[in-house]
């Protein structure tokens, strides 16, 4: 059960991106999962950004967990890590400066790989919250961290929505980072084969597609024909785990497990997803 060094997986993660196969990821989200993972035999795991603010906040995603908070969850899963983790770094926690200081502090926790994606975060005033920041703010932040990173075995990959853009300026962002000079490029948001050929057509860097289950992307041997080579379909074992806590401990009370919540409906009830609603129409202004 020996943790093998962060330099080791971080090649041996390039070595999956050249290989001309899908692999899906694992959801892992704190030491005991990622080992759990390794063990079963996945070949990359990955911390969610979700995921890591309701396991260490309770909170929804809307961009509350510091690099601080979320650091510190990659470190403890670091300690332990034999397989590759990708972490979802959001968006670098700031501007191009910031994105120097998130890879140099996931660095040091031991990730093979983060993304860094082109979304305006925290959500400004009277903006939506999917709105995206400018093509050439996007490459200072993917320049930037390239230039911030000491281990060059370290992969950094850029994501961009798919899914809150013409399919013109996906063609255009991708090529853009590209030319930054990333490792690989991170799609959300892609509906099907078709947008996703014209979207990869003349992209040399491998691809990572955060899917979600999506049926009109389950296909491994296309996905890896157009240059695929991570799959994330969720977090469902994050999920599994809350409901599982929250059955257990409604048997424990005498509680009726059958008619309990959904995994959904869980993270709906604790986390007040309507308190910040609220806020952010009161104070954000939030268009959507």
């Amino acid at each position: 059960m020996s943790t093998s060094s962060h330099h080791e997986l971080r090649n041996v993660f390039r070595t999956l991106l050249a290989t001309p196969t899908c692999h899906h990821t694992a959801s892992v989200f704190d030491p005991l999962s990622a080992r759990i993972a390794a063990d079963l035999g996945f070949e990359v795991g990955i911390l969610g950004g979700s995921v890591a603010s309701l396991q260490v906040l309770g909170a929804p995603d809307i961009a509350l967990i510091s690099l601080s908070e979320f650091a510190e969850q990659a470190t403890r899963i670091g300690r332990v890590m034999r397989l590759p983790v990708i972490a979802d770094a959001d968006h670098g926690y700031g501007n191009a400066l910031n994105t120097m200081r998130t890879v140099a502090e996931l660095e040091r926790a031991g990730v093979s790989a983060l993304t860094i994606e082109d979304t305006l975060l925290p959500a400004h005033f009277g903006r939506k919250s999917y709105d995206l920041i400018s093509v050439e703010e996007g490459i200072g932040k993917l320049r930037a961290a390239q230039a911030a990173r000491v281990d060059s075995a370290l992969v950094i990959i850029g994501r961009t929505n798919a899914g809150a853009q013409p399919l013109d300026e996906v063609i255009h962002r991708t090529r853009a980072y590209q030319g930054a000079g990333v490792d690989a490029i991170c799609l959300v948001g892609v509906k099907d084969f078709d947008q996703l050929g014209v979207i990869t057509e003349g992209l040399q860097v491998p691809l990572m597609l955060v899917t979600y289950g999506n049926p009109d992307l389950q296909n491994d041997s296309r996905l890896a024909e157009l240059g695929v080579r991570i799959v994330v379909n969720g977090h469902a074992a994050y999920f599994a785990a809350i409901k599982a806590t929250y059955d257990s401990l409604r048997e424990q009370r005498g509680i009726a497990v059958g008619n309990g919540l959904t995994a959904s409906q869980l993270v709906a009830r604790y986390t007040s997803p309507d308190d910040y609603i609220t806020w952010a129409r009161q104070y954000l202004n939030l268009s959507e």
